[in-house]
C-alpha cells in the first residue's frame, strides 16, 4: 500500500481571495459569529481533516451541518489523540469528536446524553486457524492490549463460557497483530475500525466473535460549553428519529457501499503485459549497454514509449530489485511520494513510510522474492510523518531471469481506501439498534447459534427470554411515538442491570427485547430457578415509575421463556416456543412470566409457592424435630441424631431434601439452624430430669454457611445459657465440605467450642476431602461412616474394606466410631466384626417426634 504525501492548504488560501473580494465589493461588517473549536486527528471514517479545513468524516459533517443550524464559526485544531485530550481538559479547544465514555473520563470531561456512533471490539486470526466461536479459543493464545478495558472484558467473557485461553498483553494493537503474523500468537482484540484496516496488511482474516459495544460522543471540558453540548444533544434528539434527516444522510454519505473494485480482464492483462514488457525492457537495457550507440538510442526511445503507457495508467506501478530498491515507479508513484523518478529510484521503503507500514510491506515482498510467490493482498501504510493512512489492493509477483532466478518483483497498487471507509461504516451499523443502543436481530441471531454449537459439545444449559412491553401501543397513542421511543431507551439501560457478562440482551424490534441467558446450571432445577430468578427482577425494575416530559408513567412487561441445552434444538424453533410462552404470559394477565414447557411453568410454580410458604413456616410454628436413636453394641441407646422436618398444613410432612436446599438459597438456613439448636438444647434440659436419658446426646447437624458466621461461636454459647443445657451433652455433627476451605478458622472455632464442653462427630466420613494431616488436627470426638458404605458391606468387599480402615483410624487417633443406616441385624453383625462398637439406623428406630 501507497500514500499520498501532504499537499498545502488549499483552503486557507481560497478564504483570503473571499475575504478580499469582500472587501473589494464594499460588503458589510458581519457580526462575528461563535467560534468552536475543535479537535481534530487522524481516524476515518469517524473524524479527520477535509481539504477545506473543516471537520470531515461522520462525525466532522454532522458537526459541520449543527454549526450551519446554529450560526458557529468551526475552527479545526489538528492534533494527535493524547494531545487533543490534553488540549480539551485545559480548555485550549472547545469540543472533542469521537470519545467513548467512562467514569474516569466523566469526571474530566463533560459529553453530551445521546451517543453520536457506535463501536465494539473483535478477534482476528491468522488464515490458518479455525476460530469461529468462544469455544474455539480453548488452549489458544489471544494477543490483547496490555491494562486494557478489552483485556479484562475478555476474560470476563472467556469464563462465562469456561474456556481457558492465554491472554498475552502486548503494548500496541500493531504488536499484537505482528504476534498473530508470526505465529506467536493464534488471535488479536482489537476495536473494529483499527481491525479491519490493519488485518490485510498481516493476512488476518476477522472471526465473527464481536464484543464491548461502545458509546462515542462529542466531549468538552469539565464544566465548559455546556450548550454546545446541549445544542447536540437537540439535533442528534430529532435527527435520529427521522429517517430523512442530515444525520441518516451523512451516514448514507460514508458508509453505502461502492460498488466492489474490480479490474477489467483487459486491463489485467494490459497491466500483466506492460510490467512484462517493462521487465524485458530494463533487462534489455542492461545488455544493450554495450551495444552500439544506435542500439541504445532505440532502446531509450522504446523505453520512453513504455513510460509513457504506464504514466497514463491510474494505478500505482513499480519494480523492486532483490534489495527492495525501487528501480522504476510510474507517475502515480512519484506523486505519491512527491519526488521525481530519479529521486524514488534506489531509495527504499524506509525513506517513505513508518517503521511499522516498513515491515508489513517487506513480509509481502520478501515471499515474492524469496519463494516466487504471487501475492494479492490489502495493505494498509501509513506515511512516514504518520500524518496519512491509505489502503491499497496490491497484486505483486516476481520477474525472472532466462534460468528462471528471480532478478526483481513488479507491484501494481490501486487505491481502495474510499471502498474500505464506506465498508467498515456500513458494518459499524449492521450489528445494533439504533435507538437503544442494544445489539440487534442479527447480532442475537449469531450469538444464539454460536450458543447452541457450544451447549451440543458441552451440555449446558441456557434460556432464551421474550420481553414485550404491555399496552405499548396505548402509550404511542396517548403521547406519541416520541414518547414511546423514551420509554423504549429507558427500559433498555433497566434490562441491561439485569444480565450477566456472558448474557446477550438485544431489541428484536418494536416493543420487544430478547434476552440470551448461557451457562445455567447442568441441573434442571437449578437453571429453572436461576432463570425465573432473573425474569423476577426484570419485572420488578421495568415496573418501578419512569419519567417521561416530567411525568411518571408505569409500565410492564410479559416474558416468556424457553429452556435448551437437554435435547438439540434449532434456533428457529427456540425462538417460537420462547415466543408462544410470551403470549401464554399475556393471556394470563401481563406482567408475569411464563415457561414453554408446561411442566417447567408447574415446577417452577409450586418451588415459588413452597419458598413462599417457608419464608412463614418459622413464624407459624410448622417445624418439628425428629429424633433417631443411637445404640451400642449391646443396644443400649446412648443418645439421638435431632432431625428437621416440616409439618406443612396443606402439603403433611415435607422432607427435608425438598426444603433445606430452598432454605440455603433464600437465606433462611441461619434461623433455621438457629432454631433446631435452641430446641434440641430445650430438650436436652427435659431429658435431663430422667434418670433413664439423662446421659443421653443429642446430635445436631450444623450447616457449611451456618458454622461459617463470625458469631457462631457466641451464638452456640449464648443458646447453652438461656435454655440451660449441659454442653457436653451437646454434639455438633459437621459435613467434610466445610474442610475445603479456611481451615484454620473451622479449627479455631471448633477449639472455643470444645472449651466449652461441646463435643464434634465428623459426619458423612469418607465421601470428602479429610487428610490424614488435617484430621489429626480437628478437636473431633466422633467420626460417622456413612450410609453408602454400609448399604454394599455385606455384597461389595471394597465398602468392607473402607468400613475397616475407617474404624482403624479412628482407633489410631481415639475417636468413637459409629456407622449410619444400619438396617439389618446382618449389617450390624458385619460391623461388630470389623470393630465398629455404635450404630444408627432402622434397625434401631426410625426418626420420631418426641412423645408426651
Amino acid at each position: 500500500m501507497l500514500f499520498f504525501n501532504s499537499l498545502p492548504s488549499a483552503w486557507r488560501l481560497r478564504s483570503l481571495l473571499a475575504l478580499c473580494w469582500l472587501a473589494l465589493l464594499g460588503a458589510p461588517t458581519l457580526t462575528l459569529a461563535r467560534e468552536v473549536r475543535v479537535g481534530v486527528y487522524q481516524n476515518e471514517p469517524k473524524i479527520f481533516m477535509g481539504a477545506d479545513g473543516q471537520p470531515s468524516g461522520i462525525l466532522g459533517d454532522l458537526l459541520v451541518a449543527m454549526a450551519r443550524l446554529e450560526g458557529w464559526t468551526l475552527t479545526s485544531v489538528p492534533c494527535e489523540w493524547s494531545t487533543c485530550l490534553d488540549a480539551l481538559e485545559s480548555g485550549n479547544i472547545d469540543l472533542m469528536p469521537d470519545l467513548a465514555s467512562s467514569e474516569q473520563r466523566l469526571q474530566i470531561f463533560d459529553v453530551h446524553k445521546i451517543p453520536s456512533l457506535l463501536s465494539w471490539s473483535q478477534l482476528y486470526k491468522h488464515s490458518g486457524a479455525p476460530i469461529s466461536s468462544m469455544l474455539d479459543l480453548k488452549g489458544k493464545r489471544v494477543a490483547v492490549l496490555a491494562g486494557s478495558v478489552q483485556q479484562t472484558y475478555l476474560q470476563n467473557l472467556l469464563s462465562s463460557f469456561d474456556v481457558q485461553a492465554e491472554l498475552v498483553p502486548v503494548q500496541s494493537l500493531e504488536e499484537a497483530f505482528k504476534k498473530v503474523a508470526a505465529r506467536e500468537a493464534d488471535a488479536a482484540a482489537t476495536n473494529r475500525f483499527f481491525g479491519d484496516r490493519r488485518a490485510a496488511t498481516y493476512q488476518l482474516d476477522a472471526t465473527p466473535i464481536l464484543f464491548q459495544p461502545a458509546q462515542l460522543f462529542y466531549a468538552s471540558a469539565k464544566g465548559r460549553n455546556a450548550d454546545l453540548l446541549a445544542a447536540i444533544d437537540q439535533h442528534l434528539g430529532q435527527w435520529q428519529s427521522q429517517p430523512d434527516s442530515e444525520y441518516f444522510k451523512v451516514l448514507k454519505r460514508w458508509m453505502e457501499v461502492p460498488p466492489r473494485f474490480s479490474v477489467p480482464a483487459y486491463l489485467w492483462w494490459s497491466l500483466m503485459a506492460l510490467a512484462a514488457m517493462l521487465a524485458l525492457a530494463l533487462a534489455g537495457s542492461a545488455l544493450l549497454r554495450r551495444q552500439v550507440a544506435a542500439r541504445t538510442r532505440d532502446l531509450r526511445a522504446s523505453e520512453d514509449r513504455l513510460a509513457t503507457i504506464l504514466n497514463s495508467v491510474d494505478a500505482h506501478i513499480y519494480i523492486k530489485d532483490t534489495a527492495l530498491r525501487y528501480q522504476y515507479a510510474n507517475r502515480k508513484v512519484c506523486e505519491l511520494f512527491g519526488r521525481p523518478l530519479a529521486q524514488v529510484a534506489g531509495r527504499t521503503d524506509d525513506d517513505f513510510f513508518e517503521s511499522l507500514t516498513v515491515e508489513r510491506l517487506h513480509l509481502n515482498d520478501q515471499r515474492v522474492i524469496e519463494n516466487g510467490e504471487r501475492i494479492e493482498a490489502e495493505e494498509v501504510n501509513r506515511s512516514r510523518d504518520g500524518t496519512q493512512e491509505r489502503t491499497y489492493l496490491s497484486i505483486k509477483l516476481p520477474l525472472r531471469q532466462a534460468d528462471g532466478s528471480i532478478y526483481a518483483l513488479c507491484g501494481i497498487s490501486t487505491d481502495i481506501t474510499e471502498r474500505k471507509r464506506a465498508e467498515e461504516a456500513i458494518h459499524q451499523l449492521a450489528f445494533y439498534d439504533p435507538l437503544t443502543l442494544l445489539p440487534n436481530r442479527r447480532f442475537l441471531m449469531e450469538r444464539l447459534q454460536q450458543t447452541l454449537k457450544a451447549n451440543g459439545r458441552q451440555h449446558q444449559r441456557g434460556a432464551l427470554l421474550f420481553i414485550d412491553v404491555d399496552n405499548f401501543k396505548d402509550l404511542n397513542d396517548s403521547l406519541g411515538h416520541a414518547m414511546g421511543d423514551e420509554l423504549l431507551r429507558q427500559m433498555a439501560v433497566r434490562l441491561g442491570t439485569c444480565t450477566r457478562a456472558g448474557d446477550t440482551l438485544a431489541r428484536q424490534g418494536s416493543d420487544e427485547f430478547v434476552l440470551l441467558l448461557c451457562d445455567l446450571s447442568p441441573e434442571l432445577d437449578a437453571a429453572l430457578e436461576q432463570a425465573q430468578h432473573v425474569a423476577q427482577k426484570i419485572l420488578q425494575q421495568i415496573a418501578e415509575p419512569y419519567l417521561l416530559e416530567n411525568q411518571n408513567y408505569q409500565s410492564t412487561v410479559s416474558i416468556g421463556i424457553a429452556m435448551f441445552g437437554d435435547e438439540p434444538t434449532s434456533r428457529d424453533e427456540l425462538f417460537k416456543q420462547a415466543d408462544l410462552a410470551m403470549y401464554r404470559a399475556k393471556a394470563e394477565g401481563r406482567n408475569t412470566l411464563c415457561f414453554f414447557n408446561p411442566a417447567m411453568q408447574a415446577q417452577v410454580s409450586a418451588r415459588t409457592a413452597l419458598e413462599a410458604d417457608l419464608h412463614q413456616a418459622l413464624a407459624r410454628s410448622e417445624f418439628v424435630l425428629y429424633y433417631q436413636p443411637q445404640v451400642d453394641t449391646a443396644g443400649q441407646q446412648l443418645g439421638v441424631e435431632a432431625l428437621v422436618r416440616w409439618q406443612h398444613p396443606q402439603r403433611g410432612l415435607v422432607p427435608p431434601l425438598e426444603f433445606i436446599p430452598m432454605a440455603e438459597s433464600a437465606g433462611l438456613i441461619l434461623p433455621l439452624g438457629r432454631w433446631i439448636l435452641r430446641t434440641a438444647c430445650r430438650q436436652l434440659v427435659t431429658w435431663a430430669t430422667s434418670t433413664e436419658q439423662a446421659q443421653w446426646c443429642i446430635a445436631v447437624n450444623v450447616s457449611a454457611r451456618q458454622f461459617r458466621q463470625s458469631d457462631f461461636v457466641q451464638t452456640v454459647e449464648q443458646v447453652l445459657f438461656e435454655t440451660g443445657a449441659n454442653p457436653q451433652r451437646l454434639e455438633l455433627e459437621l459435613t467434610e465440605s466445610l474442610l475445603v476451605d479456611d481451615v484454620e478458622g473451622v479449627i479455631a472455632r471448633m477449639s472455643a467450642l470444645k472449651a466449652l464442653g461441646v463435643r464434634f462427630s465428623l459426619d458423612d466420613f469418607g465421601t470428602g476431602y479429610s487428610s490424614l494431616s488435617m484430621l489429626k488436627r480437628l478437636p473431633l470426638d466422633q467420626l460417622k461412616i456413612d450410609q453408602s458404605f454400609v448399604r454394599d458391606l455385606l455384597s461389595d468387599p471394597q465398602d468392607a474394606n473402607i468400613v475397616k480402615a475407617i474404624v482403624t483410624l479412628g482407633a489410631s487417633l481415639n475417636l468413637q466410631v459409629i456407622a449410619e443406616g444400619v438396617e439389618t441385624a446382618a449389617q450390624r453383625d458385619a460391623l461388630l466384626e470389623l470393630g465398629c462398637t455404635h450404630f444408627q439406623g432402622y434397625l434401631f428406630g426410625r426418626p420420631a417426634p418426641v412423645t408426651a
